[in-house]
């Protein structure tokens, strides 16, 4: 095929009398957070003819356009919750002389609390920095077991690793793909090289194809979507990872609910359970264990929790067991009193405040429909739940179903973590961002940053 390609240039060079192309070394664009020197993935620079770059996990764009190589170029540059200066007249962007093989380190500004860290999921994590041989700090940084995109994720520590859970999940060489759940393990924190600051080596169950294969065929048309993913005891002592699941058909209506467990020997999620009702008590969201009167219970819910159960396996299977639970919620900007409307999100125990904290997605936001997270703190799981501070932001861009992850947590709980999905999906955004868009992005947050003060 090359040898084809070639041939017709020949015959392009020939009859046109002119020299052939060749290609230039990338000139490299480096950007990093001004404040921690930290490389800033999803930063897009945009040239004056509107060709558009990303930056990868590594805050790199490895640039070698033909015809604008070794010469100035002004870059337009902008990025979700994040600034960089305007000239005289207001473009924020800079003029760079695109030398061949040179470098050029870009700081902007955060206006984000939290900080974003790099992308989980998807093809070209750090595909830029292929293009300039650089080395990556994960195992597979252009792509794992065909994965181009996944919905919303859910994990929990099950037979001694992290067990991993997300939703509808996109391919290569089609545009459907896995709707039946895909999954994946890795190494907790603080074991091998795990470090959250780093990166993440996804173990994806594969098919025969080597894409990621369905882990919960759950019976029944249309996808399969699971929640209120956790580990509990039988009364033997033995694990059981479980989750509730949902069947749905089009536009996107649940026709049927249930519980269903993984069977480690199947390598699958079987459905072991099916509500009478729709609209049944049931868990969701991502769960957390919380001891009252020295009785253990698991909650479940989305921003704030709604029901619990009692921490064992077999009061899990026993809707019976459900109890709801009446939380004091009117989230309002710490700063305005505006009230807030929540969407989904998850709540964590946090030591190092001696608080729950929520963290969830506004519905409705100002600069994004599900794009807009905030923070909030309460002394006891059923709120009240009150003051809130927006930590992450997005332009007309969606960032829903944020999860904490407090395995990942660092100094006692004064930097927390969490990921949510980007994507266009309910938003307005006119162009999807390439290789970002329906993936998971990780962020990091430092409860001692005092923007956060007014929540307390």
């Amino acid at each position: 095929m090359r040898a084809l390609i070639n041939v017709s240039l020949s015959i392009v060079v020939m009859i046109a009398g002119i020299l052939p192309v060749s290609a230039a070394e990338p000139f490299a664009i480096h950007i990093v957070d001004e404040t921690t020197g930290r490389p800033v993935p999803l930063v897009e620079l945009e040239t004056v003819n509107h060709l558009r770059f990303v930056t990868d996990n590594a805050g790199i764009i490895a640039f070698d356009e033909p015809g604008l190589m070794d010469m100035d170029v002004f870059f337009h540059v902008r990025s979700h919750g994040y600034e960089f200066p305007k000239d005289g007249f207001g473009f924020s962007g800079r003029r760079l002389q695109t030398i061949s093989g040179g470098v050029e380190k870009l700081e902007i500004k955060r206006i984000n609390i939290a900080e974003r860290l790099y992308r989980l999921t998807g093809a070209g994590l750090y595909a830029e920095s292929a293009r300039l041989e650089a080395v990556a700090p994960i195992a597979k940084p252009l792509l794992n077991s065909g994965v181009f995109g996944s919905d919303s994720v859910h994990n929990a520590i099950y037979q001694g690793e992290l067990f991993w859970l997300w939703g509808d999940t996109n391919r290569p060489g089609y545009p459907l793909g896995n709707f039946q759940v895909t999954c994946a393990q890795s190494t907790r924190p603080g074991e091998g090289n795990f470090d959250p600051d780093v990166g993440i080596d996804l173990r994806y169950f594969e098919g025969e194809d080597g894409f990621t294969r369905k882990m919960a065929p759950i019976s029944g048309k249309g996808p399969t979507w699971l929640g209120g993913l956790l580990t509990l005891p039988d009364r033997n002592g033995k694990e059981h990872l479980v989750a509730k699941y949902v069947k749905v058909k089009p536009p996107l209506t649940v026709y049927e609910k249930g519980l269903c467990e993984y069977f480690p020997e199947k390598g699958i999620f079987e459905r072991i359970l099916v509500f009478d009702e729709i609209d049944s008590l049931a868990p969701n969201g991502h769960p957390f264990v919380h001891q009252v009167k020295g009785k253990e219970w698991v909650y479940f819910g989305q921003g704030v929790p709604t029901m619990r159960v009692p921490a064992n396996y077999e009061s899990w299977k026993d809707p019976s067991q459900y109890e709801a639970i009446v939380v004091d919620v009117a989230f309002v900007d710490a700063t305005t009193g505006e009230a807030i409307k929540n969407h989904n999100g998850s709540v964590q125990w946090n030591p190092w405040r001696k608080k729950w904290i929520s963290i969830f997605t506004q519905s409705e936001g100002e600069s994004s429909y599900l794009g807009e997270i905030w923070y909030a703190e309460a002394d006891t799981p059923e709120g009240p739940w009150r003051k809130a501070v927006k930590i992450l932001t997005h332009d007309q861009y969606s960032f829903y179903n944020p999860k904490q992850h407090p395995y990942f947590s660092k100094e006692g709980g004064r930097v927390i973590y969490f990921e949510g999905t980007y994507t266009a999906t309910f938003s307005n955004a006119p162009v999807k961002t390439p290789r970002y868009d329906y993936n998971q992005i990780l962020y990091r947050l430092d409860l001692d940053d005092e923007r956060l003060q007014i929540a307390r």
